[in-house]
């Protein structure tokens, strides 16, 4: 799957920071972003990453407590964000077509496109996540984090941090096949704990238990789910002229996909990746054929209810 060339992806709320301390200053949070922009729609046991919960336990803290987030009203000022500056190279969907940073910064407006419409429309009173590219460490609303725990959605300031290096991580070492929408799956991924901070299923699950019926799992499989969604719309996603911000998709980019969501499963990492034991009961993200089925499900049906994982008997 490749972005429109011609594709407008500029972006007031995307940014990016340098190493060591995320670019060394802190800003508020503003709700919001380009906003305005509408959806034509039609048609069809080792280091565990797309983490939501691992980096609050690197910063020293309980993840437990802490994943819920601000309890600041939704789209008025939250915590702080690290200083960040524009991605001024970053201006077509040729640029997402030929450089990572680019391809995140395009991504993230592809799901404002998306979202602004589908949450509203299912009850959600949408705002445009923040995003910020960042290389080896940077400070977030919940506090200080490195490259280390891959790419991570602070629900403290309502921010989508990516390292791109973590791209040739997820093929390299855990197997993705490192198409482009590998790389957009793990950007759409993380979208989705945004919706569901959004829409309160991030505040509401019990994340006090493990194991591949917990809420912790049932959080991760929605969070795939949300990026099916994604991809079910990602075609008719339009920029600021509505011009169409993506090609449809091929049945290479499905698969690639749902490459990268193997990659990540829990019995994939324990096993495969670590050489370790395969512990059911430890599993925070689910199986890769968990990963996999419900990212399938989003595509397939394309709607916000069709990934009431916490409805769900079995997931």
């Amino acid at each position: 799957m490749t972005f429109n060339p011609n594709a407008e992806i500029r972006s007031d709320n995307v940014s990016a920071a340098g190493g060591g301390g995320g670019g060394g200053g802190f800003r508020p949070r503003r709700g919001g972003g380009r906003g305005g922009r509408g959806l034509k729609l039609g048609g069809g046991g080792g280091c565990l990453l797309l983490v939501i919960v691992i980096i609050y336990a690197v910063m020293g803290g309980n993840p437990l407590d802490l994943l819920g987030g601000s309890s600041s009203p939704q789209g008025q000022e939250q915590g702080p964000v690290a200083e960040g500056s524009s991605l001024e190279h970053c201006l077509t969907g040729a640029d997402a077509n030929e450089r990572d940073d680019c391809l995140v910064q395009a991504t993230i407006e592809s799901g404002d496109s998306l979202w602004s419409q589908l949450g509203p429309d299912s009850g959600i009173q949408f705002s445009e996540p923040q995003g910020l590219v960042f290389t080896e460490s940077v400070q977030t609303g919940c506090g200080a984090a490195t490259a280390d725990v891959g790419p991570f959605y602070c629900p403290a300031d309502a921010t989508i941090y990516v390292d791109t290096t973590f791209f040739d991580s997820l093929s390299s070492q855990y197997g993705a096949d490192g198409g482009q929408l590998a790389k957009m799956y793990v950007v759409a991924h993380e979208y989705g704990h945004h919706i569901q901070y959004l829409s309160g299923s991030m505040q509401g699950a019990d994340r006090s238990e493990t194991g591949p019926q917990s809420d912790a799992v049932r959080l991760e499989l929605q969070a795939d789910c949300f990026a099916g969604v994604w991809a079910h719309h990602a075609a008719n996603t339009v920029d600021d002229e509505g011009n169409a911000m993506l090609s449809p998709l091929t049945d290479k980019d499905i698969s690639s996909a749902l490459s990268a969501a193997s990659a990540v499963g829990d019995d994939h990492i324990q096993g495969e990746v670590a050489g370790g034991q395969v512990r059911p009961e430890s599993w925070t993200h689910g199986s890769s054929e968990q990963r996999q089925a419900w990212f399938t499900t989003g595509y397939e049906q394309g709607t916000v209810q069709s990934c009431d994982t916490f409805a769900a008997g079995t997931v």
